[in-house]
């Protein structure tokens, strides 16, 4: 003990530091580059703007029921534990034991030469000891180990909210998929029953032989196409309904009950600055904590070149006889300490702090990485916004025109003016504009999704629990 401690003294000095950082972010600019961007903070519990309370209890549905988001939250957990347990190596180590032993030994031919006799001799004893050790914890191993658990712990807490975050936007875009599905069915149902009457009448008059027998054959051609499109929603109508149902935890029957129609655009979503992003997107945490994890890894190989100092101490009683197990007379009792200093270990441990040191650039480089996608999911949101309202605005005009044009066409046929090409031809096209504009809208709807996903914004504390 006396020639340890002046050894603990001079070496105490001897203790690593993590590494000097600077700012690890890339650069961005102070505002978004989509101008007329609101500025304000990103709100929480955004789809409940929906305004659908069947869209807000299948999102509480699934945040409830997800099997993933169950998985990522015992996940979470492991990593608290694991914290737990690197900072139980800082304390005193106590241990405790009990033992009993019961001898019996036989002995042929003694205690005199010649006898034949057996004789036996039995022996009892007891023990009962308590010890600790402790390991003195003078370059920071132990202390950076358990640091380093601890920031897993918050990243593995952070990627759970991200989990939460994604099961949220993923649960809004089946439902979206899902009702476009069924608007999309109902307007080709109503397409069939529209092309249907008009194969009908033109059946009735080629049959009074004042229609010939190409323009049947078109009509009858294009109802058959009307009906396989019809058939082709209500399979995805069906697929998007299983898939629903596997986000909540369901078993994926097909009898969720669905929306008629895609729900009005949210307002103007408030984005924020992007310097606000780095705070509040789960993600982006993360790979900042991990990156700070990965610095005291560094912390933690370099202190494994150091002594490892260690104090033990032990304490009991030891008797022949139970009932004397207690009586300080029998008592033993020990001090110790000792002292390991690795010597060789072939380049290992210098190998291991190298390691510590590539693996906390490779986290930078990822941080640095996440950071710019995250940018990018943002501003290409904003970007495309406009883009695809444009693009609905344009095929609201489009659906208008082209019903105008169907009414035009059916009157100049009855006159006679017309062939019954142009009646089909300007069916098709109104048909294939409200397909389009439908899925317009969901592509829209989406977008809206993208955009609050990106932002990190999800839930009451702004998606930071």
């Amino acid at each position: 003990m006396k020639v340890i401690l002046p050894v603990v003294i001079l070496l105490a000095g001897c203790a690593v530091k993590l590494p000097e950082r600077g700012r690890v972010a890339p650069d961005y600019p102070a505002q978004w580059q989509v101008a007329g961007t609101e500025t304000s903070a990103p709100m929480s519990s955004w789809w409940r703007q929906f305004g659908d309370t069947t869209l807000n209890g299948l999102v509480e549905e699934a945040l409830e029921k997800n099997h993933d988001l169950q998985a990522a939250a015992a996940r979470m957990e492991q990593g608290r534990l694991r914290a737990a347990i690197a900072g139980a190596e800082s304390l005193p180590q106590l241990n405790t034991s009990i033992e009993g032993n019961r001898q019996r030994n036989n002995f042929i031919g003694l205690p005199f030469p010649g006898a034949s006799g057996v004789l036996t001799s039995r022996s009892e004893s007891y023990r009962f000891s308590l010890s600790t050790s402790w390991e003195l914890d003078l370059w920071g191993r132990i202390r950076s180990g358990h640091l380093a658990e601890v920031a897993e712990s918050d990243a593995a807490r952070t990627d759970f909210v991200a989990t939460k975050l994604s099961l949220a936007a993923q649960t809004i875009k089946a439902w979206l998929r899902l009702t476009e599905a069924r608007q999309q069915e109902d307007y080709a149902q109503v397409n069939v029953v529209l092309i249907g009457s008009t194969t009908k009448q033109m059946r009735v008059r080629y049959e009074l032989g004042i229609q010939p027998a190409l323009d049947l054959r078109l009509a009858e051609a294009n109802l058959a196409t009307a009906g396989a499109r019809a058939e082709q929603w209500h399979a995805a109508r069906e697929q998007a309904q299983r898939q629903l149902e596997v986000l909540l935890g369901r078993y994926p029957s097909g009898r969720l009950v669905e929306q008629t129609t895609l729900p009005e655009l949210l307002p103007v979503v408030p984005v924020g600055l992007p310097s606000d992003l780095l705070i509040r997107r789960p993600d982006l945490n993360a790979a900042r904590t991990r990156l700070l994890a990965s610095d005291v890894r560094i912390l933690q190989a370099q202190a494994e070149l150091y002594p490892k100092i260690s104090l033990t101490a032990s304490g009991g009683t030891s008797s022949d006889e139970l009932e004397s197990l207690m009586n300080n007379n029998f008592s033993i009792w020990s001090l110790g300490a000792n002292l390991f200093q690795p010597v060789f270990s072939g380049g290992r441990l210098r190998a291991n702090v190298k390691m510590a040191k590539a693996k906390a650039a490779e986290s930078v480089m990822q941080y640095r990485s996440v950071v710019l996608s995250a940018f990018s999911e943002v501003e290409s949101a904003l970007a495309m916004n406009g883009a695809y309202k444009e693009r609905e605005a344009r095929l609201a005009s489009a659906e208008e025109k082209a019903r105008g044009a169907l009414r035009l066409a059916e009157n100049r046929y009855e006159r006679g003016v017309e062939s019954f090409m142009t009646i089909l031809d300007t069916q098709r096209r109104l048909i294939e504009i409200q397909s389009q504009r439908v899925a317009v809208r969901r592509i829209r709807l989406e977008n809206r999704v993208n955009l609050h996903l990106a932002l990190g914004g999800g839930f009451e504390d702004g998606g930071t629990q």
